[in-house]
């Protein structure tokens, strides 16, 4: 009988990749010249598994790969060797790699044959004593390399006849701005349109694309070179690139001339065949030269197919989960009572009669309690630790900091605070954009933190706690701070600002969060193109949370992450505001007060405030805001102020009444309709009908403008 293997293909997969997740956190953790047999047992083990695993799947270009890397490790653990930092970069290269082949094969797709014959042979250089000769390609170069591979393969091109023709067409240089993809334009529909009218030539300048880590999948990094040949006028051209008018930086040139394709001669499998005849100039850096037919299919390997990649990536990572067997008996305990209450009701209702109304308002008590530990299990199975997140993060920092030449420690504070797996999975990138920001903004280099009296080592710290219904994360460096008076000169010569605006110390930092603002004197990959930051504040605001910076120049600065525990289900106290119903997020409530229109302040040229125990807090009307009209007039001339808290600042609002505190269930209002000021959600009521669910923060901001 034989055993179908795939069936466990998912489970290798995960245990694999945990296994790389924890050989490159012992690695990072190496002392140089020193034998800790302990971390490199663990690294030494994460190798074999992969290896044994490997191997029994049939996966052989892994058993292979890891067989070389654990003999390595091997001759470390028993002291045959020393622990030497290009040794350790070689192995930390080896983890990307093994990392890379093994998402490729879950993924179905062809290895990066390239990629992985140079860390192999990386590997066999240290293993015999050599140097390394030439740093390893980043994953961002060993996707070019890819790349690379996939247009050099067209034998048909290299076949074709010596060919004279005169040619009638167009060169166009198209630059798109970094913010092309935000406007929803897409470079793939204007190449298609191009090529229905003529024959379609592309030349890919990806040499401004940043590093894998510095990648934002929101900006546009690579810019073309396009050659089409056909009777088209140039009022065509135009017409296609109407789209991006403003958005890009475009040359279009005539083409008219004789070219002769020359006949392309047998060349090394390493050697490019070159399908263009007459390539237009380009930067230094070689651009990736694709015909038409080949244009198609490059176009659905690099662009489509590593959309699927990472959709097929995060399905993989999306699919399963591990859970603690204690809380899977809990839920099947919290199952078995809502079974018995179920049956103790049906038997209630088989034949009902007044007499046993009481015991009908018993059980349906009970199935409520029983309903809400039921829920409270299920969520309990989605939290996360947070060490998820986290534990990608030491290799950042070693990396970025090794680059930039900066001496820095990653501190993990509050690793096993669990959190929503929602949370877990979509709080990555922001977090990776922050560091990075202090890694190359906040914390100074070595001769310059000496001379201000610091050590000579900067410390970045990452920590994660529990505060009320939300999850805090916070970013910590030590380095130069925010200099207030450079932030706001720099808001005034953009236009941001008006110069006699008197502005507070938070709203000078909140400057940051504007689209297109930096201070960077110098243009680097790591940062400081002026984009990033608003992207940062409206993932984070999209998960329901709010972001805020404390700073003091010459100290450090400490970004401050605030996240629900979950996005699934809040508690919420109901109000009414005409005949309209709000859910306010009772975590944000601080207190309810009935009041009268009279007990309301007015200042001139700032609205309404209310007086609470010696502070003046501003007053948001809801009527106003959501401009509702309906319902009994005499309610908007009295009501009751909530008193709200959001990112550390109190205002009120005012609303009819309170109807009541619930649990709701949260409904993206951004994917089913748009973004709107003030609300985070939406949920169904009991009775069918929608509730918006208001946005504490964006509101507490609307209050202080």
């Amino acid at each position: 009988m034989s055993i179908d293997m795939s069936q466990f293909h998912q489970v290798f997969f995960e245990e694999c990749f945990e296994g790389l997740e924890a050989m490159e956190s012992g690695l990072l953790t190496l002392d140089m010249g020193d034998i800790d047999s302990e971390v490199i047992n663990t690294i030494f083990r994460g190798a074999h598994s992969i290896k044994g695993g490997s191997g029994t799947f049939g996966f052989t270009v892994v058993a292979e790969y890891t067989h070389i890397m654990e003999t390595l490790l091997d001759e470390m653990r028993d002291g045959r060797r020393k622990v030497t930092q290009p040794a350790v970069d070689v192995l930390l290269g080896s983890v990307d790699c093994l990392r890379e082949m093994l998402t490729a094969i879950q993924n179905e797709q062809d290895v990066n044959d390239a990629s992985v014959a140079k860390h192999k042979s990386a590997l066999e250089v240290v293993l015999n004593g050599g140097s390394v000769p030439e740093k390893l390609a980043t994953p961002v170069e060993q996707e070019s390399v890819k790349e690379e591979l996939v247009i050099n393969t067209a034998p048909e091109v290299a076949q074709e006849e010596p060919i004279e023709s005169q040619e009638q067409g167009w060169k166009i240089a198209f630059c798109p701005y970094l913010d092309l993809l935000k406007t929803g334009n897409d470079p793939v529909r204007l190449f298609r349109e191009l090529n229905e009218l003529g024959e379609l030539t592309t030349i890919v300048n990806i040499q401004d694309v940043p590093g894998f880590y510095e990648l934002d999948p929101e900006e546009c990094n690579i810019s073309w070179d396009l050659k089409v040949v056909g009777d088209i006028s140039d009022d065509e051209i135009k017409e296609i690139f109407n789209w991006v008018e403003g958005d890009c930086e475009m040359e279009i040139q005539p083409l008219t001339k004789t070219v002769k394709a020359a006949s392309a001669e047998k060349k090394n499998d390493s050697e490019p065949v070159s399908v263009i005849a007459d390539p237009l100039p380009s930067p230094p850096a070689a651009p990736v030269e694709v015909k038409p037919k080949v244009a198609a299919e490059a176009k659905k390997s690099s662009a489509q197919d590593s959309d699927n990649e990472a959709a097929k990536a995060t399905t993989a990572k999306a699919s399963s989960i591990r859970v603690d067997t204690d809380k899977i008996d809990t839920l099947i305990n919290m199952v078995g009572e809502v079974v018995i209450t179920q049956s103790m009701l049906g038997l209630v209702g088989e034949n009902f009669s007044m007499d046993k109304v009481g015991q009908l308002k018993r059980g349906l008590a009970q199935l409520e309690r029983h309903t809400r530990d039921l829920q409270q299990s299920v969520m309990n199975i989605r939290m996360l630790p947070i060490s998820f997140v986290f534990s990608r993060f030491p290799r950042l920092v070693h990396d970025i900091s090794s680059k930039l030449d900066k001496k820095i420690v990653l501190k993990l504070v509050g690793e096993n605070t669990e959190v929503d797996k929602a949370v877990v999975e979509l709080i990555n990138d922001p977090l990776v954009h922050l560091i990075r920001n202090s890694l190359d903004h906040g914390i100074e280099m070595p001769a310059d933190r000496v001379a201000a009296g610091k050590p000579e080592t900067g410390t970045i710290e990452l920590k994660a706690y529990h505060r009320g219904g939300h999850i805090v994360i916070e970013i910590t460096d030590d380095g130069r701070g925010l200099n207030k008076d450079k932030l706001l000169a720099k808001a005034i010569e953009k236009g941001l600002v008006e110069e006699n605006n008197l502005l507070t110390e938070k709203q000078i930092f909140e400057l940051i969060f504007m689209p297109g603002f930096s201070t960077a004197e110098q243009l680097t990959d790591i940062s400081g193109r002026g984009v990033g930051m608003d992207v940062v504040r409206r993932n984070i605001q999209s998960l329901g949370g709010n972001i805020e910076i404390i700073s003091e120049l010459g100290k450090g600065t400490t970004i401050a992450i605030h996240l629900p525990l979950t996005l699934a289900i809040l508690d919420g106290q109901s109000v009414a505001v005409g005949e309209e119903t709000y859910i306010v997020p009772l975590v944000s409530i601080i207190e309810s007060i009935n009041i009268t229109e009279r007990m309301l302040n007015k200042v001139a040229g700032k609205g309404e405030t209310f007086r609470l125990r010696n502070e003046y807090l501003p007053v948001i009307r809801m009527r106003g805001i959501f401009n509702v009209n309906s319902g009994n007039p005499t309610k908007s001339k009295e009501g009751v102020l909530v008193v709200v808290e959001g990112q550390g600042e109190l205002c009120c609002l005012l609303v009819d009444e309170l109807l009541g505190q619930q649990q709701v269930v949260i409904k993206s209002l951004e994917a089913n309709y748009r973004r709107v000021e003030g609300v985070s959600g939406a949920t169904i009521l009991g009775d069918g009908s929608v509730a918006l669910i208001l946005d504490v923060p964006g509101l507490v901001r609307f209050s202080v403008r």
